[in-house]
């Protein structure tokens, strides 16, 4: 029955009421994202970058990094809208324009007021920008102005332009005279139907709802509907809040769901009844109330353009936080008890009333504290219908908003039953001085005994199939407590000498009808034929050997854990197991008092040290948005930064791939380059790690990390490309992209430079082999020189030989000369001594002849006389001594004869005396006349050869004989 009236009164909206759970907010102030404090609009492109119309300019964020581009009037954007032509325009004060990725990938401006009629260009500023199928409107207060490949025209205000925007794909306009127009056919059109819009309040926005209606906001009287047959006042009972906090935008957030930005009161999000689902403003975290555009990126999740900073809403996580209370207080338990929900807390425990929604986070009501139970709660157990809290004051049952006590002791970890039937008997509780045994009896649980004996701190217990007690202790090892053949309980520790890793950090668990201990190693079981613990071969293979805090089974048989801070679940529902993490809640829960309590698929709830957090672990393993990484920024660093690359391979809407004619060429002299990276997937950013490599310089990809930057130094010259790829917690990676650069090699690395180095090798190694061909010739010329001087030497040796054999040859040939001279001498002596003794014969025999008286002996001294003095003897004699003379002078007579033909027989012999160097007497002598006679006949033969006076005879002879000796060795 109350399920059924919470069924029939749920479609009421309670606004006073909001949702228990809710997505994270995050806030970007003015100092985290570097601009004004006021943003107007918000779009997205195709590869997920946000753009934000800012006071101080165009604001973009593409998951890690903010870059603003102010206007050249430094002016306040106030509108901005990606046109079909994959531009960026915004509008400014007297400014409108677009945005287009320059040679080097930033955005650059480029104004259209120049476009514009000089008489029209004084405009105010620009409220609103639409992308109309071909072209761009821009709306002022005084003027609409319509951009037609690129020819603007314009459309004055009746009175006052206040609003303009898209629907069901027509163009309104409103005027505070002429109400809604349409525009068609290049006309501003009434729509010819009834209206309720009060004249004097602007839209701010026209939303589909259904097959042909739509929602129509104001900033002043709420909510309006619009359908063919007019405009009325929307009947819905929130809209005089609606009107209240006056709406300054809206957004569709799917089919059924319309999200409304207020001045006053943060964000609405309502259904088509009106009907507040739930809300945001500063008390559910939203810094500023004053809520100046709201827009729905393509994730499902929302952004708010604050009066002061930017909001983040991560509407569509899977993952919500429901603080019972305001303030700090850390959850411990959760339980689902009797339509309603209860959550044990630092401060108490809490319930709130359930409704019958799927994904419980969005049921909506109001904590409120159960009586008796401020303080520290430990635990909440169901057991016989009837939920149990352990408190630090005690164990109580919970009745209804009341904690009825049953037990005054200290510190109630838990509750757990002792029989697996529906309704035990006994249960057994741990507290902080050891065991507690409870008897379950006319509805109530009743204490029974407890161990004295046993005074160990029993926060973790679990119960095997044998009954046996097993309670774990994370300072002083694991106990089994069981009883004995005599019904009493007795209790064994184990420890690291009993097969555990450790004596600390053991935690006990029931898993799968099976006690497992959660250690520092894995997981170990129990092995009774051993009576010790062992790694279970089954969680080795699943979990590892990691360190476990903390062991659940949920109801589908999948495993929850708790590695030091980090949650995982190992999922056994598919044909294989599969190990998922869900970093957006590390370091969120409470360490070392760890608690998860999964209800089904759609809720999962965790304790965390503010509040408590919800997984619809259903929608979180449903496929995320596609992964994508882009590079963002490159920056080059030298003696100055510079920006090599602003983010943009291409227009705003088109894949950015870098093309190859686009590969810059960076001079050598730049020392660093500077990669920065993001992924779009602003919901998901604590899931997503990166994995980078520049190719062409290292082969490996980096280890997986959440740094979105990456910087290289004094790289050599060559080809690179900066690779990055991003991966999400599900296991999945994106496609690779990139960033190709060349580093020019340094002037004397250049093609240049390595021509000239190979024309100066050339040059050299044609110098080398001039220089030893040169050297060569040298050695060559010198070696011929010695060859020379050698044979100098040795001709010289050789004809100082054959001078030495000359001069021993002219010696024996002077030698034999001498001879010859000294024999003809000795001949011609001898012919002087027998003329001498001739002519004293002669003589003799004439004195003789004139003493005697004997005519006969006279007659025959004359013959004697007559015969002596015959010349054929002496002529004779000469012959001979001619030619011994030529012998031994060379033909002396004969080449004397030669030279002077005309000479005489007498000159001949006076010749051939002279050259034998005889003295004037001896020739005298020879030729057998007088001295005076022998002078007479030089002077006449010197006459005759023609001898100067001052040339002596005889050197005319002896060189004449010289001559005719060089003539001969010349000619041979």
């Amino acid at each position: 029955m109350r399920k059924l009236l919470l069924l029939l009164f749920f479609p009421i909206n309670l606004y006073a009421q909001n949702t228990i759970g809710f997505p994270d907010v995050i806030n970007y102030s003015k100092s985290s994202y570097s601009a004004g404090l006021q943003n107007w609009d918000i779009k997205q492109d195709k590869n997920g970058v946000i753009y934000i119309a800012n006071n101080e300019g165009l604001l973009s964020y593409d998951g890690r990094y903010w870059k603003l581009y102010p206007l050249p009037n430094r002016t306040i954007v106030r509108s901005l809208e990606i046109g079909p032509d994959n531009r960026i325009y915004v509008g400014g004060q007297d400014e409108l324009g677009y945005f287009l990725p320059g040679a080097n990938g930033k955005l650059q401006y480029h104004s259209l007021v120049p476009e514009i009629p000089a008489k029209d260009r004084s405009f105010g500023d620009v409220w609103d920008i639409i992308a109309f199928k071909k072209d761009v409107f821009f709306r002022s207060s005084s003027k609409i102005f319509r951009l037609t490949d690129e020819t603007i025209t314009s459309f004055a205000a009746p009175l006052e332009w206040a609003f303009m925007g898209v629907c069901r794909g027509e163009l309104y306009a409103q005027d505070f005279q002429a109400g809604l127009l349409h525009f068609v056919s290049s006309t501003w059109k009434p729509l010819g139907i009834q209206s309720e819009l009060p004249l004097s309040d602007p839209l701010t926005a026209i939303l589909p709802v259904g097959q042909d209606s739509a929602l129509v906001t104001t900033l002043k009287n709420g909510i309006f509907y619009l359908n063919r047959k007019g405009i009325t006042k929307f009947n819905s009972v929130n809209n005089q809040l609606f009107k209240d906090a006056r709406i300054y935008s809206a957004v569709s957030i799917n089919s059924d769901w319309v999200g409304l930005a207020t001045n006053n009161n943060g964000i609405y999000i309502i259904d088509h009844k009106g009907n507040i689902i739930q809300g945001f403003s500063r008390k559910e975290q939203i810094q500023n109330n004053n809520v100046l555009s709201i827009f729905l990126d393509n994730q499902g999740n929302l952004w708010l353009g604050l009066d002061n900073g930017i909001a983040f809403i991560a509407y569509n996580s899977a993952i919500k936080h429901i603080s019972p209370l305001t303030g700090d207080a850390s959850g411990y338990a959760v339980m689902r008890h009797d339509g309603s929900l209860f959550m044990g807390t630092s401060n108490g425990l809490y319930q709130v009333p359930l409704q019958p929604v799927k994904d419980l986070s969005f049921s909506k009501g109001n904590f409120s504290l159960v009586r008796g139970t401020s303080g520290q709660t430990w635990s909440l157990s169901e057991i016989n219908d009837q939920l149990l809290l352990g408190h630090h004051e005690g164990a109580f049952i919970i009745k209804g908003n009341e904690a009825v006590q049953v037990s005054h002791k200290a510190g109630f970890w838990n509750f757990v039953p002792l029989s697996s039937t529906l309704a035990s008997s006994q249960i057994v509780a741990g507290h902080y001085k050891g065991l507690q045994f409870f008897d379950y009896r006319g509805g109530s649980f009743i204490p029974s005994f407890d161990l004295p004996w046993f005074s160990e701190s029993s926060r973790f217990v679990a119960i095997d199939q044998d009954d046996n007690i097993w309670v774990s202790h994370p300072y002083h090892g694991v106990f089994r407590i069981s009883k004995n053949a005599d019904g009493a309980y007795v209790e064994k520790t184990y420890t690291d000498k009993n097969g555990l890793p450790s004596l600390l950090n053991n935690h006990a668990y029931k898993i799968k009808n099976r006690v497992l201990i959660a250690t520092e190693k894995g997981v170990y079981q129990y092995n009774a034929q051993k009576d010790a613990f062992e790694p279970s071969p089954y969680y080795q293979k699943l979990l590892g050997n990691q360190s476990l805090r903390y062991l659940k089974e949920d109801a589908e048989g999948n495993i929850w854990f708790i590695h030091e801070k980090n949650l995982g679940l190992a999922d056994l529902s598919g044909q294989e197991p599969h190990i998922l993490y869900l970093p957006e809640l590390n370091n969120k829960m409470l360490s070392g008092f760890e608690f998860i309590y999964p209800i089904d698929e759609s809720n999962v709830f965790m304790g965390g040290e503010t509040g408590f957090y919800h997984i619809n672990l259903a929608k979180y393993k449903k496929t995320v948005p596609e992964l994508r990484v882009q590079v963002r920024t490159v920056r080059i660093t030298g003696k100055k930064d510079s920006l090599l690359f602003g983010g943009y391979f291409k227009n705003v809407n088109e894949k950015q791939l870098q093309d190859s004619k686009d590969i810059p060429e960076l001079s050598y002299s730049w020392k660093t380059l500077h990669f920065e990276f993001a992924s779009t997937l602003f919901g998901y950013q604590a899931n997503l790690e990166y994995s980078y490599r520049l190719d062409g310089f290292e082969d490996n990809w980096s280890e997986w990390t959440r740094r979105t930057e990456k910087e290289y130094t004094n790289l050599p010259a060559g080809n690179y490309r900066f690779e990055v790829k991003v991966r999400n917690n599900l296991g999945n990676e994106s496609a690779v992209s990139g960033y190709a650069f060349t580093i020019l090699p340094p002037w004397y690395q250049s093609t240049i430079a390595k021509l000239f180095y190979l024309l100066l090798l050339l040059a050299i190694i044609y110098g080398v082999y001039r220089w030893q061909h040169k050297k060569f010739q040298l050695q060559h010329k010198k070696f011929e020189e010695e060859q020379q001087k050698l044979l100098y030497i040795h001709e010289l040796e050789r004809n100082k030989t054959e001078s030495e054999l000359v001069a021993l040859r002219n010696q024996k040939l002077e030698s034999d000369i001498n001879f010859k001279n000294s024999e003809l001498a000795s001949s011609a002596m001898h012919l002087v001594k027998k003329g001498e003794l001739l002519t004293k014969v002669k003589g003799e025999l004439t004195q003789v002849m004139k003493r005697l008286e004997n005519e006969q002996a006279i007659s025959e001294l004359k013959k004697m006389i007559k015969t002596l003095s015959e010349d054929d003897q002496v002529d004779k004699e000469w012959e001979n001594f001619t030619k011994h003379f030529d012998t031994v002078h060379s033909d002396f007579v004969v080449r004397v004869k030669e030279k002077h033909p005309a000479i005489t027989g007498n000159e001949m012999k006076l010749c051939a005396y002279l050259r034998m160097n005889l003295s004037t007497k001896e020739i005298a002598q020879l030729m057998n006349i007088s001295v005076r006679g022998v002078e007479i006949s030089r002077y006449r033969l010197r006459k005759k050869l023609g001898i100067p006076t001052e040339m002596n005879l005889f050197e005319y002879l002896i060189g004449l004989n010289g001559e005719d000796k060089a003539k001969g060795k010349s000619q041979n």
